[in-house]
């Protein structure tokens, strides 16, 4: 499945942030090492030639995707029409019938690392909560089967960028 090429302004912003630290301050501080490392002679036993050259590797490869990434994600703001349904960047609150409740916000796929209440906008979640309203049930087709959950409450963030 194609990753949708939508994100959030904070999700954008975080983004490049981590671009900018790699960039500029990771990488020179990992190439200086190597430098050292590979002055040191004989290469083929020196760990830490080694390990810091994997870890160079994989700098420049989050690198290169970020670069590809960021060019062509397309930055999605609040706007006031979506004020009751659920839409990208929206908070949703919802509960099934056996009273458990979930609070997510629908972002974009990139930003849901390291989040625990982030859910991408190509989940089975979202895609079975878009354009519903406060009160809807929305049936979420899982391995176990359908689910059903009710929209208790939904929110837009407004972002201060």
């Amino acid at each position: 499945m194609k990753k949708t090429d939508l994100v959030t302004r904070e999700g954008y912003k975080k983004l490049k942030e981590e671009l900018d630290f790699l960039w500029k301050e990771r990488r020179p501080e990992i190439t200086k090492i190597v430098s050292w490392a590979a002055s040191l002679g004989d290469r083929s036993e020196n760990a830490d030639y080694t390990y810091n050259k994997r870890i160079l590797r994989e700098i420049d490869r989050r690198v290169r995707y970020l670069r590809k990434r960021l060019e062509i994600l397309r930055v999605v703001d609040y706007s006031p029409q979506q004020d009751g349904k659920v839409f990208f960047g929206a908070w949703v609150e919802i509960e099934n019938d056996d009273g458990d409740t979930l609070k997510f916000r629908i972002v974009g796929p990139d930003e849901i690392y390291g989040r625990k209440d982030y859910i991408s906008i190509d989940s089975p979640m979202a895609r079975a909560l878009i354009k519903k309203e406060v009160d809807d049930e929305a049936v979420v087709i899982t391995p176990e089967g359908p689910k059903v959950w009710y929209i208790n409450a939904i929110t837009y963030q407004q972002d201060d960028l």
